[in-house]
């Protein structure tokens, strides 16, 4: 069942041989004496350096060590997947925050760019704040008290966006008709009397 994706086992001689390298450039990220885009440039310029190579391979490690975990644990399953759902479904709150030109970035400047996603992020933030203090102010009446379990109240996430109305409120009354005005024909203009007619 897996064989399709089982490619080729993981390269160790080339970690053991790369890992001195490999902790001096995790402790320089670590202890902010180099970005990690710094490093990154560094190795994007050169994808077959040797250092580069023994980190992928580290990291096809990591990856087959959480496969296979995933496909054991069902429990870990569920948890991603609801993990996943509650941000997809935020997700769609961006098109309902971000209106503006249809939701999209619409400019190829980098500032503007900028400019648009931490805007964008300023909102989240904002939403999400304000959801929390909603959902603490309704935990914290007496009712709810004894009618939450621990495990609901694991399931209580502030990334909800329902109650958001971008464009206002609109209240009709569908038992009464709206009051139009009868269309009046506009007065003869008068002719002046110095025009000769």
């Amino acid at each position: 069942m897996l064989t399709p994706a089982l490619t080729r086992p993981i390269r160790w001689d080339l970690v053991e041989q790369n890992y001195d390298q490999m902790i001096k450039y995790a402790t320089a990220i670590k202890h902010g004496t180099a970005s990690t885009e710094a490093i990154l440039r560094r190795f994007t310029r050169s994808a077959s350096h040797p250092t580069y190579q023994a980190m992928l391979e580290v990291g096809r490690a990591q990856r087959t060590i959480f496969v296979t975990k995933y496909l054991r644990r069902r429990e870990l399953q569920r948890e991603i997947t609801e993990g996943l759902n509650v941000v997809e479904a935020f997700n769609g709150a961006n098109s309902v925050i971000y209106y503006g030109k249809g939701g999209e970035i619409a400019s190829n400047h980098k500032e503007e760019q900028e400019m648009s996603v931490l805007g964008l992020r300023i909102l989240q933030a904002a939403l999400v704040y304000v959801n929390t203090l909603m959902l603490q102010d309704v935990l914290a009446e007496s009712k709810w008290a004894g009618t939450l379990t621990p495990e609901d109240r694991r399931g209580l996430t502030p990334l909800f966006w329902q109650h958001v109305l971008p464009y206002g409120e609109v209240k009709l009354d569908m038992t009464a008709r709206l009051s139009i005005r009868t269309t009046t024909t506009p007065d003869k203009p008068t002719t002046n009397p110095g025009d000769g007619k």
